[in-house]
């Protein structure tokens, strides 16, 4: 019999820290909804009126969510409102899934040892490898072992055993393992690559709830299309948290959204939701201010019933409204309780911003003839590199990673010198950089304000006299940092906010060229966007390396200005199209590889 009480249940989740995770759920019906049971049929997750909290900071405050067998949920929010944590929560079962329900959260990088690739992926299925070994063992027994051999190959077939590591290799390959790579050792990989490798373990397992933090942001262009479409090919249930706008326009069926402190559904992909939201947020406001009218009418009027008359019509008209948007399945929030009265959507923006370079004489910056190897890698070289920017370029580098495109990056910054062949760079030419690994570049101790004072003591804004400490934190908030974290150390920052710290920076050293690695990896969807519009504005070169094929279609979008260069087989090379053409090759081929 359930427990209908509705007294509070709570319990502290931990895996390193157990005081830094708190889970409070309101209702006891909704824990025990499938777990425990021997109801195999159970397959959705479904929790209400739960509160989660770390370290005192509150991320959900009675939120509801419902997780439905066979759905593919893009899980979206700004950074630091608690995504990951809800994936971890749920990998964890502290937010509670039905104990039949089997789930994978892709999280950590495989352990580097002398394992070779291919063979960590099989090994994810457990019974698999345990039957090979016992057959392996029955083989080199003296005994007579004939019956349980062939009882463990009969078993062994049902399992697949002999298309496993075809599979195994097959996913892989689409994740950008070559057939030397796949038998390489773990521990011969960085960590991005081992990353890939846990990635291939979750697909090859297939469990029945997969969970998947920010899976492109190891992967290249091509290996982000393959992943789109076997994914689209999923037949279990997904929750994914990406900041991959096409990614999740092509995978997801439903977006989840948090956002201020409750968890939102909409059906559709991330298009779908943000015509959606922006109508909830409207509605929103609209009725929050006659709300707002109404209260302060009241007030003064000095009658207390009529003031309490006006919240308690708020209210019905909240819950009222609520259940007729359940009874004709609008996707607008439709799993949230109805709130006490009308709230203000402020929705959250923020805009990036490249000062006009000043005008240098063509040519800015080529490469002629270059060739480069690196002194410890024999087996890396590119040759015959012959490049050039100038203003207004706009150039999208694409290849398989490891080919190098980080390497032809550090070649046009000037950081690495050329084996072979010339550089040719305007004397006054000023070139912004962003790199994967940009966090190098900042000094942990300081505060960003301290940072960028040390860089540019000089900071001011265009038409303004406010003092240099101001204008810097006029910069940081425009690139979205928040005024509390202006004078926190470094080291104490998000991965997001160390990004916007280093963009800031860019922005202020006044470049002629942009050189960018990978700069959406720490942003999200809105910060992405604001980059976008900013490169757009933007009259100086671009080159971009990134895996985010929207942004790299927002950037080339003229057709005169842009170029899309190759890397691949040691060199450079250019490809004859745009870049949605050379997306569109890459496409066809990847659907002929996965439907094979």
């Amino acid at each position: 019999m359930e427990d209908s009480s509705t007294e509070p249940t709570q319990e502290e989740v931990s895996e390193k820290d157990h005081d830094a995770f708190t889970v409070v759920i309101g209702s006891k019906r909704s824990v025990l909804e499938g777990e425990g049971t021997s109801d195999a049929n159970v397959k959705d997750v479904a929790v209400e009126s739960f509160s989660v909290s770390v370290r005192g900071k509150v991320l959900l405050k009675n939120a509801t969510v419902k997780i439905s067998h066979g759905k593919k949920y893009g899980l979206v929010g700004s950074n630091g409102t608690g995504k990951s944590t809800l994936l971890k929560l749920l990998a964890w079962r502290k937010i509670p899934v039905p104990k039949n329900i089997d789930l994978l959260y892709v999280e950590q990088e495989v352990v580097a040892d002398e394992k070779t690739a291919l063979q960590v992926v099989v090994s994810a299925k457990e019974e698999l490898v345990k039957l090979r070994e016992e057959a392996e063992a029955l083989q080199n027994s003296d005994g007579d072992c004939g019956e349980q051999l062939v009882e463990l190959y009969e078993r062994l077939q049902v399992l697949g055993s002999d298309a496993a590591e075809a599979q195994a290799s097959k996913i892989l390959a689409g994740l950008g393992f070559t057939k030397e790579m796949q038998v390489r050792a773990t521990e011969s990989f960085s960590g991005g690559w081992r990353m890939r490798i846990s990635l291939a373990r979750a697909l090859f397992v297939q469990p029945s709830l997969l969970l998947l933090d920010e899976p492109t942001n190891h992967l290249d262009l091509r290996a982000v299309l393959w992943l789109e479409e076997y994914l689209c090919l999923w037949k279990k249930t997904l929750v994914v948290v990406s900041h991959d706008r096409d990614f999740l326009n092509t995978v997801c069926t439903d977006i989840i959204q948090l956002h201020e402190q409750k968890l939102h559904l909409y059906h559709g992909n991330y298009d779908s939701f943000e015509t959606g939201y922006e109508q909830r947020r409207k509605e929103m406001n609209k009725k929050f201010e006659i709300y707002e009218k109404q209260v302060k009418a009241a007030k003064r009027s000095g009658d207390r019933a009529q003031q309490e008359k006006v919240k308690d019509k708020a209210k019905f008209a909240a819950k009222k409204e609520a259940s007729k948007r359940k009874a004709k399945g609008r996707a607008v929030d439709e799993d949230g309780p109805a709130p006490e009265a009308p709230k203000k959507d402020k929705g959250y923006s923020v805009e990036f911003h490249f000062p006009e370079p000043t005008e240098l004489t063509p040519p800015l910056l080529q490469l002629l003839e270059v060739s480069f190897c690196y002194p410890d890698r024999p087996d890396f070289k590119l040759s015959d590199v012959d490049v050039g920017i100038d203003m207004g370029t706009r150039v999208a580098i694409v290849g398989p990673n490891g080919a190098g495109k980080s390497t032809l990056l550090n070649l046009l910054a000037g950081d690495l010198v050329p084996t072979e062949g010339e550089v040719s760079r305007s004397q006054k030419l000023r070139i912004g950089r962003y790199s994967q690994h940009f966090v190098d570049l900042l000094t942990m101790g300081e505060t960003p304000v301290e940072y960028l004072l040390r860089l540019h003591p000089n900071p001011h804004l265009e038409g303004s006299a406010i003092n240099s400490q101001e204008a810097v934190r006029a910069k940081l908030g425009k690139f979205g940092l928040p005024g509390d974290n202006h004078k926190t150390p470094i080291v104490n920052l998000s991965g997001g906010q160390k990004a916007r710290v280093v963009f800031a920076s860019i922005s202020m050293s006044k470049p002629h060229i942009l050189l960018l690695d990978e700069p959406t990896n720490h942003l999200d969807m809105q910060s992405i966007d604001a980059l976008a519009d900013a490169l757009d504005e933007f009259s100086g070169g671009v080159v971009l390396v990134s895996h985010d094929s929207r942004l790299i279609s927002r950037v080339c979008e003229d057709e005169e200005k842009s170029r899309i260069w190759v890397v691949e087989d040691r060199t450079v090379s250019f490809f004859d199209g745009t870049f949605e053409e050379y997306k569109e090759e890459l496409q066809i081929q990847i659907r002929e590889e996965v439907d094979e």
